[in-house]
């Protein structure tokens, strides 16, 4: 019997499955926090996740609020400072994979963290960068997961924050820097990757249950998609329910401290 999922736990545990066993991970809080955390307690418990706060190896019983929060320190094998966590950790070409999140991502993998609207009258002034410009660019590889919809995936974003191929999708051929880039999108519909040659993100798996057409309506640019499209594989009855024990653990943990 297939298992009922909805779309955001098919994107979290697609996303999940993506992270190698014993890969370090810079992780992003939000959506990349939970797919990080479900691939530790599914098929990859020797994952070495590390935070911006500079936590090593931690291994949180439920999912953190932000980079500060005390959770990633109590369970971390040891904490180091910002410096030594960017110089020596991102900079210096340890970090495997860097797991991000963002408000707006374009055809370019190129993320916006920063304001939607203009700069100096945003609408919206969002967090910031924090440490995702400095992962995005030293980083081996980065993956991001998003929910799919037009004011997430735009043609033209309001700011780049973090680069991913520049907005002409050639970026790290003009500069030197340690990593690849972005090398696989993960949404709540299907899976993108860089195109070979131009680095513009095409479709490669569309999950059950989603058309072409819904995805063509959710993005905001003409998106294409690759000469053979995957079917992406469903959750797991077990990836399912160690998911939802996480959460569940999570909201409750939160409630009862007034978080």
């Amino acid at each position: 019997m297939t298992a009922t999922y909805t779309p955001s736990e098919m994107m979290t545990v697609t996303a999940a499955r993506s992270l190698p066993n014993g890969a370090v991970c810079f992780v992003g809080i939000g959506l990349p926090s939970e797919a990080a955390n479900l691939a530790r307690l599914t098929h990859a418990p020797d994952v070495v996740l590390i935070y911006e706060s500079g936590t090593i190896q931690t291994k949180p019983n439920v999912l953190p609020l932000s980079i500060g929060d005390g959770e990633l320190c109590e369970t971390a094998l040891t904490t180091v400072s910002v410096p030594e966590m960017f110089r020596y950790w991102l900079q210096g070409g340890k970090v495997d994979v860097g797991f991000l999140g963002a408000a707006q991502v374009d055809r370019f993998g190129n993320l916006n963290t920063t304001v939607i609207g203009p700069y100096d009258a945003p609408k919206t002034r969002l967090p910031g960068g924090g440490g995702a410009p400095e992962i995005a660019t030293s980083s081996k590889e980065v993956f991001i997961t998003l929910k799919h919809s037009k004011r997430t995936f735009v043609d033209n974003p309001d700011f780049v924050t973090s680069v991913g191929y520049g907005r002409d999708g050639k970026a790290r051929e003009k500069y030197k820097v340690i990593g690849k880039g972005p090398t696989r999108v993960i949404t709540d519909l299907c899976i993108m990757a860089p195109e070979e040659g131009t680095n513009e993100l095409i479709v490669t798996s569309i999950h059950p249950g989603v058309s072409r057409e819904q995805i063509i309506e959710a993005t905001g640019w003409a998106i294409r998609f690759a000469d053979s499209v995957a079917e992406t594989a469903e959750p797991s009855e077990q990836e399912l329910s160690i998911l939802r024990e996480l959460k569940a653990r999570t909201a409750a943990f939160h409630a009862a401290s007034g978080a």
